[in-house]
């Protein structure tokens, strides 16, 4: 049974990927569009080859980000849900008491 701090980290970890992942992907679509116009208006230029090098590179890290995503997500659907109840407080306590 894993702790609540695991359960924490996890939830932490899912929140960062997910992030990063629409972080690459606004780079993809950038840098796509970016090699497309260079290639346009200059084929086979070393601007173009630069914006098709940093595609690949975000296209690559958004590929791998999606796959942790896909991995971690299928994981924590294993682990059974627990919904815990509403903590009461001490001073709460003590003035039913």
């Amino acid at each position: 049974m894993a702790s609540e701090t695991d359960h924490a980290e996890s939830v932490r970890a899912l929140r960062q990927l997910r992030r990063m992942r629409t972080f690459y992907t606004g780079g993809a679509v950038l840098w796509a569009a970016s090699a497309a116009t260079v290639g346009w208006a200059d084929p086979g230029s070393r601007q173009m080859w630069v914006s098709v090098a940093l595609l690949v590179v975000f296209a690559s890290l958004l590929a791998m980000t999606s796959l942790w995503l896909r991995r971690q997500e299928a994981d924590q659907k294993d682990e059974p849900v627990h919904h815990a109840a509403p903590r009461r407080t001490a001073w709460r306590r003590h003035a039913n008491a």
